[in-house]
C-alpha cells in the first residue's frame, strides 16, 4: 500500500519494511520523542509502572523525554526495536514521532536523506 501525505514530493510503500532491517529505528543516535500520555500508554501495554518506566526506558532532555538508545553495531537502535525480528516491541503504541515517520517536515527539503534511509520513499 502506498500512503500519501499532502505536501510531500514523495509517497511511502509500507510492503518495503518486510524487507527492511529497521532502518527507522537504527543509525545515529538522536532523539525519541515522547509525551506524557505515550509514556502512559507505554507502560501501560508493557505492564509496568510508571516509576519503573522512566527509569529503564527514558532519559530526560531538559524539559522533555525520549526513549533510550542502545548501541548497535555501528550507531545505535531504539530500546524497542527487535533487531531478530526487525520490528518495534511496542508497535501498537508506539510515539507519535514514529508513526508519523517518514512524513517529517525537515524531509521536505531533505529527500536524499529519508531515500537513502527508508527503502519505501518513492519520488513522485
Amino acid at each position: 500500500m502506498k500512503i500519501y501525505n499532502k505536501g510531500y514530493n514523495y509517497c511511502f510503500e509500507t510492503d518495503a519494511c518486510k524487507n527492511c532491517a529497521g532502518n527507522c529505528c537504527i543509525g545515529e543516535s538522536g532523539y525519541i520523542w515522547v509525551d506524557p500520555g505515550e509514556i502512559l500508554n507505554i507502560s501501560n501495554f508493557l505492564g509496568i509502572s510508571l516509576d519503573n518506566f522512566y527509569k529503564k526506558y527514558l532519559k530526560k532532555v531538559k524539559y522533555r523525554f525520549s526513549l533510550k538508545e542502545i548501541e548497535y553495531n555501528d550507531g545505535y537502535k531504539c530500546i524497542f526495536f527487535d533487531e531478530k525480528k526487525r520490528r518495534c516491541d511496542i508497535y501498537e503504541v508506539r510515539p507519535t514521532q514514529c508513526k508519523t515517520f517518514p512524513f517529517w517536515e525537515h524531509f521536505k527539503t531533505n529527500l536524499k536523506e529519508v531515500e537513502d534511509e527508508c527503502p519505501g520513499i518513492m519520488q513522485l
